[in-house]
């Protein structure tokens, strides 16, 4: 076999006789099948996310979420012609703290519908559920239909990717094309047609629109090509592969240079995140570098004596001091090579952990509206001092008490991460009923996670996470009104419990109010999310990342060089570039889809194996027990 072609490695002659006896519509049609439901699966999976996580969702990362949606309001009102003004709103350069592609998304979207937001999130979870559809088929091209099942099938369960498609963010819809130039590459690894590989760049180049995590990943995918193919097509492959990207990119870096007169080929923002990655590891501080955005904003202008760089990243004289950023970030990395070294090995290591998220609710959530009026009667309320006299200190060395007028709790919690501080007595609920609780609150150190648990105590009903705004001191933290849905599922009472988010948070709480909304709804659901949360609890860094390690294991014991390759090519980038840089897990998400196939073929591997022993078993318990002649 040339390297111009993909191994089907892992299955056995037997098999691999019986696939290629089946008939091309046979097996066409077989691939559409199951595309079709595990597309189902998992678009059904991210509906029952979408619709726990509704109001949560737009929640996170509000301040970046706004950001898109201005832009995107920009564009509609001002059109393609604005995009090019040098004068127009949309030339301000805090605008290049991300691609244009997901506020021409939204900009796009509001044309239709006045709900753009929920018209998003359809669209993520609809191309999330496409994305399992799309590594069964890279699957598909490398090994049997069963196991690029079982690769499609745990796409469409993890709760990683079900949580991640519900925020309105762009992480997700951008893995979509760099999976397609996967499937592109492994089709061009069989049947090499040029068009792939130019079809492949131009892919790496629309995820670039959306985030500029691959900008580097079309050379990256070139330099791959190597182990693909024969000498003397390599080049041209190359070539054409970053072509493709330069193709699509190029129209964002000149609409930039036009309007910004530098050269920015996607966005600004890596300067910011290379001084962020390095103070996050940093724990001395010997470097002076904070570790969030307006820390770094408050040191731009402490040090050059400007006040108006407080307050934004790129303006005024974003350009300049993004460029400073990066001159500040090299500086150290050349002063201390070996440590940078290590923190990119430490920050490698932390991208093959699976982020612990929320998983599907085995109840319905609140359907209700939560708008509460001053004329609507709480169910239940309890001032400060009976939170304090009827309820439970659960750590010895948390300070519960009341604040000198008496108006507030005050929770100082111990130095454990996540240990519970403090829970009120038991409140009486009615079963099956939607419910509101809103507490006021004031934090003034750490982050405190507020949980409503059933008489069990093990699930929480809901939960809130309460954290300071960095950027305020202690004395101007706001009063915050946190409002937590939940549904009293077939509990008769609840309680109120105040965790760690980390260590030593200090935290005042106000008059807790419960509000009644009305029966809980679509009750029928609760049977397959129980059937979804279990299985999605399994996926847990201990339990994925050894099968991972075996399938990888498996493919470098046989030889199949080529297909380790297209399956992690992309693992590769993450891991070699983005390791430099601050991260979030939501920018690595591409990593795990591809290490879900290398789980699959362990999956099916073992259980292969125990199936064909159960059955030697089963056969010789029948030749061991089978009746003798002289018997009969």
């Amino acid at each position: 076999m040339s390297k111009q072609q993909i191994k089907p490695s892992v299955e056995s002659d037997q098999l691999r006789q019986a696939q290629s006896s089946q008939s091309s519509p046979s097996r066409t049609r077989q691939l559409i099948i199951n595309s079709f439901i595990i597309f189902l699966i998992a678009f059904g999976i991210r509906l029952l996310a979408l619709q726990d996580n509704r109001h949560e969702a737009l929640k996170v990362q509000t301040a970046v979420t706004e950001g898109y949606r201005h832009t995107g309001r920009l564009l509609r009102e001002g059109g393609i012609s604005s995009f090019l003004s040098s004068s127009s709103p949309l030339a301000d350069p805090n605008h290049l703290g991300h691609p244009p592609g997901y506020s021409i998304l939204m900009a796009t979207v509001s044309g239709f519908t006045s709900d753009t937001d929920a018209a998003v999130q359809l669209i993520q979870i609809t191309a999330d559920a496409l994305a399992a559809v799309l590594i069964f088929l890279i699957a598909c091209a490398l090994f049997s239909t069963s196991i690029a099942s079982i690769a499609g099938l745990l796409v469409a369960f993890a709760p990683q990717f079900t949580y991640n498609s519900t925020l309105l963010l762009p992480d997700t819809l951008a893995v979509v094309p760099l999976l397609l130039s996967v499937y592109c590459l492994a089709q061009a690894a069989r049947h090499t047609r040029l068009a792939l590989f130019i079809a492949a760049g131009a892919l790496v180049g629309v995820s670039c629109w959306l985030r500029a995590n691959a900008m580097m990943l079309a050379p990256f995918m070139a330099l791959a090509l190597a182990l693909l193919f024969e000498r003397g097509r390599r080049v041209r492959y190359a070539l054409l592969l970053i072509g493709g990207m330069l193709l699509v990119v190029a129209p964002l870096t000149i609409r930039n240079y036009i309007v910004y007169d530098h050269f920015i080929p996607v966005s600004l923002g890596a300067g910011q995140t290379l001084l962020e990655g390095i103070a996050d590891y940093d724990q001395a501080g010997r470097f002076g570098i904070p570790a969030t955005d307006m820390g770094i904003m408050k040191m731009e202008a402490e040090a050059y004596g400007r006040a108006d760089y407080y307050g934004t990243l790129f303006n005024p004289d974003g350009i300049k001091r993004e460029r400073l950023r990066l001159k500040q970030g090299f500086g150290v990395i050349s002063s201390h090579p070996f440590w940078f070294a290590g923190v990119m090995a430490r920050r490698a290591a932390g991208m093959l952990r699976l982020e612990r998220v929320k998983t599907i609710s085995q109840s319905p959530p609140v359907t209700h509206s939560l708008l509460i009026t001053d004329e609507t009667a709480p169910a239940w309320s309890a001032s400060p001092t009976d939170l304090l006299i009827n309820g439970t200190i659960n750590s010895t060395r948390a300070e519960i008490s009341l604040t000198p007028d008496v108006q507030m709790l005050s929770i100082k919690g111990d130095d454990s991460k996540y240990e519970s501080q403090f829970s009120t007595a038991f409140i009486n609920v009615q079963q099956n009923t939607d419910y509101l609780l809103r507490l006021p609150v004031r934090i003034e150190q750490g982050r405190l996670t507020i949980n409503v648990a059933g008489t069990n105590g093990s699930t929480p009903r809901a939960s809130a996470i309460v954290e300071i705004q960095d950027w305020k001191t202690p004395a101007e933290q706001p009063l915050q009104m946190i409002q937590i849905p939940f549904s009293s599922r077939s509990d008769e009472q609840v309680r109120i419990a105040f965790a760690n988010g980390g260590p030593r948070p200090s935290v005042q709480i106000g008059q807790p109010q419960l509000y009644a909304l009305g029966p809980t709804t679509h009750l029928w659901t609760r049977y397959p999310r129980t059937l979804i949360n279990v299985v999605q609890k399994l996926f847990i860094t201990a339990v994925m990342l050894p099968f991972a390690l075996f399938g990888l294991f498996l493919l470098v014991r046989r030889r199949h060089y080529q297909t380790l390759v297209l399956l992690l090519v992309v693992p590769a980038y993450y891991l070699c570039f983005q390791s430099a840089l601050h991260t979030e897990y939501r920018y690595v998400l591409a990593i795990h889809y591809f290490l879900f196939v290398l789980v699959a073929l362990a999956l099916h591997t073992i259980g292969k194996a125990l199936w064909e022993n159960l059955r030697k078993l089963s056969i010789a318990r029948r030749l061991f027990h089978r009746p003798s002649a002289s018997a009969a």
